[in-house]
């Protein structure tokens, strides 16, 4: 990753600072988990849920809402997360369940299944924006937190890596969507397989019936 230097290293280790505000104002807590989910959008695939504690001194340079870091780097910060990580679960919830309960249910069972797969339990949760049901430990829902909050930014990267390369392997299965270019959205050229493929056994019919 390229090093920082002078006045662009200074501004850099800022941003981070104000990423650990809702780190500092819960200190008092041992463990904080934070919490985000990718693919609730696509036509395709799973909604993957990643639930992240990060030792309190961490800083990590670059690490920001997923979708605002390029995937290169992404994926670079995503070894260095989860090698850094006191704890990491992953929860993931397919199309069939998606379809089953709808897009909502599924995301907060795979939040509940990324918190039970943690090998250390968190204190307290920092969610981006959710207030995940059925969950007894303390929650902090938190407005774009995957942009305000260190820790929710770490669980962000985690879950869009880990679920972008999923869909990179479904391309290879499925091919004619170009899932691995849009991972599961709706593009133009998934769309035009859709209409002229029609779907895959991974994809969301509740989400593709306008288009087929």
């Amino acid at each position: 990753m390229r090093e920082l230097k002078g006045e662009k290293l200074e501004a850099e280790l800022k941003r981070l600072d104000a990423m650990h505000e809702y780190e500092r104002m819960y200190s008092e807590y041992s463990y904080i988990g934070g919490i985000d989910e990718v693919g609730r959008g696509p036509f395709a695939g799973p909604v993957v849920a990643a639930c992240v504690i990060m030792p309190k001194d961490c800083n990590i340079l670059y690490v920001n809402d997923s979708k605002k870091v390029s995937e290169k780097r992404r994926e670079e910060l995503f070894d260095i997360i989860m090698d850094k990580a006191i704890a990491v679960g992953i929860g993931i919830k397919d199309n069939e369940r998606i379809d089953e309960i709808n897009i909502l249910q599924a995301t907060y069972e795979a939040m509940q299944d990324a918190i039970k797969k943690m090998d250390i339990k968190p204190d307290i949760l920092l969610n981006d924006a959710v207030t995940i049901p059925k969950v007894e430990i303390k929650q902090v829902p938190i407005i774009k937190g995957d942009a305000k909050s260190f820790t929710i930014a770490c669980a962000s990267i985690v879950a869009k890596v880990t679920r972008d390369r999923m869909m990179c392997e479904y391309d290879a299965i499925y091919p004619g969507y170009d899932f691995a270019s849009n991972k599961g959205y709706g593009s133009q050229r998934h769309i035009a397989g859709l209409k002229e493929l029609g779907p895959t056994p991974i994809h969301r019919k509740t989400f593709i019936h306008n288009y087929i």
